[in-house]
């Protein structure tokens, strides 16, 4: 890629999503979203859509590794990924659907998605079972004829609202001998009776709206065509690692951007902020040192990730598993790091919303949480690192 494209994708992000930002943090959502499709249209107009996709699906072509590099610049701001049609959980599924669709799935679920005109969702997690253990799970499908019945609740079923479909992971073979081979994930139209969004969760005192938003869904004998399952019968651990795998370098860049931008405004409040008329933030050895330790913090944690995507790149994700493991929890606890000294840096003004501090540090501690807690990855990886010296 030349770095004309990149500087493209940076404008964009910096002069005309960046002051959008104040309707989302102030939560003026009637007024946002009609102003992000409007810049989903220039985007598309100026041949920036979905860098990811190919370009015979409208996309930019790009491989992993250049994707990355504009994945972290689209992180710098809340409303970059939505508008440039790269966001969660909607890549994830596209990318789902594109290596294991059938072309039914593709022309009714993955097309429209691909071009935006539609949104989806992915139930995994539940309430009553540790999202943490995807082979543990309550909601079931039961074949009947031709249709699959499901029944049972979701939580954080991430832009669950104004979503067109849901790609659902319930049990199918809840007496296999391999805990593994008991799920499935099976495409379920939102608009199907007995599909019900409870509620947008409250995070951390925000429900959010449409995209913005975590549902809790129930199914109650949500009859769906057998057509619908993704590949087959007691894939569907499989396929949420084979989802989740790629899916995790995407959510890391985008906190390496997040992380950029919070660099930066901490950086300028501590150039632009006395606290004597002859002295600045920026002559305190404390600053000083959180600067220092941030951007050694965020240059590694982006050389870890680039290490992993290449791998992925050149072996597959399941070869990249260890790789995998140490970026999520790495990454995520260098993001809220980053994100610390930068409100502690701002004072009262950074835990106002007068900046995207304080957002990104209530949405972002999740980080830690979602597709995997650290404390998994890090036994993950202890694991898969300690068999080589077993051997």
């Amino acid at each position: 890629m030349t770095t004309d494209y990149l500087t493209q994708y940076r404008q964009f992000v910096y002069n005309e999503l960046i002051p959008l930002e104040p309707l989302l943090l102030n939560q003026k959502f009637d007024e946002l979203l009609p102003k992000l499709e409007e810049k989903r249209s220039q985007v598309k107009q100026l041949g920036l859509w979905a860098p990811y996709l190919p370009k015979e699906h409208g996309g930019m072509g790009l491989p992993f590794m250049e994707f990355a590099a504009v994945s972290e610049i689209l992180g710098r701001s809340p409303l970059g990924h939505y508008t440039f049609n790269c966001q969660a959980p909607d890549i994830g599924n596209i990318e789902l659907l594109s290596m294991f669709g059938s072309e039914q799935q593709k022309n009714t679920y993955l097309k429209p998605l691909m071009a935006g005109e539609i949104r989806s969702c992915f139930g995994m997690v539940e309430p009553d079972r540790p999202g943490s253990n995807p082979t543990w799970l309550e909601t079931s499908a039961v074949l009947e004829g031709d249709d699959y019945i499901l029944n049972g609740r979701k939580w954080f079923t991430s832009s669950a609202e104004g979503a067109a479909f849901c790609i659902v992971m319930a049990q199918t073979n809840p007496d296999h001998e391999k805990k593994h081979r008991r799920s499935s994930m099976i495409i379920v139209s939102t608009d199907t009776p007995g599909f019900e969004i409870r509620r947008n969760i409250s995070v951390m005192g925000e429900p959010g709206v449409g995209y913005f938003s975590h549902g809790e869904v129930t199914y109650t004998n949500v009859r769906v065509p057998k057509k619908n399952l993704i590949q087959n019968e007691g894939d569907g651990f499989r396929l949420a690692q084979e989802r989740l795998g790629p899916g995790r370098i995407h959510h890391c860049m985008r906190w390496i951007g997040i992380c950029e931008r919070a660099f930066d405004l901490m950086c300028q409040r501590a150039i632009n902020r006395n606290i004597t008329p002859a002295n600045s933030l920026a002559d305190q050895p404390a600053i000083r040192n959180w600067i220092a330790e941030s951007r050694a913090e965020i240059d590694a944690s982006r050389l870890l990730v680039l290490a992993c995507a290449k791998k992925i790149d050149e072996e597959g994700a399941p070869a990249a598993r260890t790789e995998i493991s140490l970026i999520k929890f790495h990454v995520a606890n260098v993001l809220m790091n980053v994100l610390d000294r930068a409100i502690q840096t701002h004072g009262a003004l950074g835990i106002t919303d007068d900046t995207p501090l304080s957002f990104w540090y209530r949405h972002e501690r999740g980080a830690r949480i979602y597709d995997g807690p650290d404390e998994v990855h890090k036994l993950a990886a202890a694991k898969q690192i300690l068999k080589k010296y077993a051997s």
